[in-house]
């Protein structure tokens, strides 16, 4: 019988963590009856190409994670577009908004994020027109339409999603200001330093930054936005004017449907190691709805790791699976600018116990930074000139030995230092694609069964499917072992 009994898995969020998890599942059980709910209208996307296709380089249908005939295909019962309005823990079923009620042996709970907005003046009574949040496809297509009409932007938060969104609009030729509240920019992965590095590259493209910004309101005339607001230090107000706003304030994750059916929450589901809620072992939950080990995570990588736990827990093939937490890799590659952040990025000369290794040119918008603990990398910034990424995210992924030569860290190939983006001296063991854990191990045996270009490598194994940012490697190791073949040929 299935671990899910006969009732099957009811999965609710069919985003990047739930339609992963079904697919996983899938891969190792194909006979268990599965439900997804899903709250948007449209198959499962690649959220981390949104800016690519708000800058317009990238269509929205090029971004989707899931064949249209797969459900079909694979007896997955997929009701896109149908919200979870309830869930009974005691029936074990879960009501939706298109009147079903559908049983559960094991419930699934992916529900991820919602963008936060402010409570403020101007927003109040919901988003006036010109003002938009940027998480979701409809949010992109959105703010595409009202890009067309626009001619200054204004993005409220220097975040991820913030740059991301500011990177978009420069590309629909829109004049744009970033306000952030913090001293620097992405200050949760960025030092100083490196804060102030990016907001010169950002100049460069044509983006504005206006730092410690206090935005109090937004200001509206006949229901659409005219301007935002802001606190000045020592008293008074400013007005930048705009057409367009882009509100990217950070993320909540989305709870409620737990909350009301009497589940442990904390800033989200409290889960174990087993991804179980504490509450109800029936209930599971995964992504950024998720909080393991007082940890809740907003990046793809450590999502799809736990829907892997989770499938090989739930198909029974690696019953003593266990999601035991998942080190955090930031990556930013719009165009014009490439981004690595890893670990405690913020130490610096003057504290105790670590060795700090530093590297900057902002005329050229670089910034590298390694940071050492008893011969260990505990974090590190890689902007602008990213070549070493693959290096530092292996030693800091495994805490291994560090080279003694500290330059090879933040340039290829010095100091005798191998580089570890080298197809030629990367070992095999070495991990490619950060976000799906695939190795150089594995893109070989790939290759080796028949996959002799990058984009059906990718489709095999799913290495570059995430961030991108790892394209260029898996595109240099095909081109690489295709070289090796001519020579043996020869």
């Amino acid at each position: 019988m299935s671990p899910a009994g006969p009732a099957g898995i009811v999965v609710v969020g069919n985003g990047m963590a739930g339609s992963r998890f079904v697919d996983e599942l899938r891969a190792r059980d194909a006979a268990t009856p599965v439900t997804v709910f899903g709250a948007e209208e449209q198959r499962p996307y690649n959220r981390i190409l949104l800016s690519n296709v708000l800058a317009g380089m990238t269509r929205p249908d090029h971004i989707s994670l899931v064949d249209a005939a797969w459900y079909a295909s694979h007896g997955v019962d997929a009701r896109l577009g149908v919200q979870v309005t309830r869930i009974d823990r005691e029936a074990r079923t879960v009501h939706a908004s298109d009147g079903s009620v559908t049983p559960y042996g094991t419930l699934v709970l992916a529900t991820g994020s919602t963008a936060f907005i402010p409570p403020m003046p101007g927003l109040r009574d919901g988003l006036p027109g010109g003002a938009q949040v940027f998480r979701t496809l409809e949010d992109c297509r959105r703010i595409s339409e009202l890009a067309e009409s626009a001619r200054r932007a204004v993005v409220v938060g220097g975040g991820l999603l913030g740059i991301e969104a500011a990177r978009g609009l420069t590309g629909r030729g829109l004049e744009v200001t970033v306000l952030h509240l913090a001293g620097h920019l992405m200050e949760r992965q960025l030092d100083p330093a490196a804060g102030r590095v990016l907001a010169r590259t950002l100049a460069a493209l044509g983006i504005g930054t206006r730092l410690q910004a206090d935005v109090a309101a937004l200001r509206t005339a006949g229901g659409v936005v005219t301007g935002v607001e802001l606190a000045l230090p020592g008293g008074g107000t400013e007005v930048i004017d705009t057409d367009l706003v882009i509100l990217s304030c950070g993320v909540r994750p989305e709870v409620a449907l737990a909350r009301d059916a009497g589940l442990a929450v904390g800033r989200a589901v409290v889960v174990d190691d087993e991804l179980r809620s504490v509450t109800d072992p029936s209930v599971r939950a995964i992504g950024e709805c998720s909080e393991h080990r007082d940890e809740v995570y907003g990046l793809v990588a450590p999502a799809w790791e736990q829907a892997a736990v989770l499938a090989d827990l739930l198909a029974g093939t690696e019953p003593a699976a266990r999601f035991t937490g998942a080190r955090q890799i930031t990556r930013l590659k719009a165009a014009g600018i490439e981004l690595a952040s890893m670990g405690e990025t913020h130490f610096g000369d003057d504290d105790e116990d670590v060795e700090v290794v530093r590297f900057t040119d902002a005329a050229r918008g670089t910034y590298k930074k390694a940071v050492i603990r008893d011969g260990r990398l505990i974090g590190a910034i890689l902007l602008g000139e990213t070549s070493t990424a693959g290096t530092l995210t292996q030693l800091y992924d495994r805490a291994a030995p560090l080279p003694s030569e500290r330059l090879g860290l933040l340039f290829p190939g010095a100091g005798g230092a191998a580089e570890a983006d080298s197809p030629l001296r990367m070992p095999d063991a070495a991990t490619v694609c950060q976000c799906n854990n695939v190795s150089k191990g594995r893109i070989r045996a790939c290759w080796e069964g028949g996959a002799r270009t990058a984009d059906t490598v990718a489709r095999e194994t799913r290495a570059s499917t995430g961030c991108g940012s790892c394209r260029s490697a898996v595109e240099g190791i095909v081109a690489w072992l295709d070289e090796q073949d001519a020579v043996e040929v020869a």
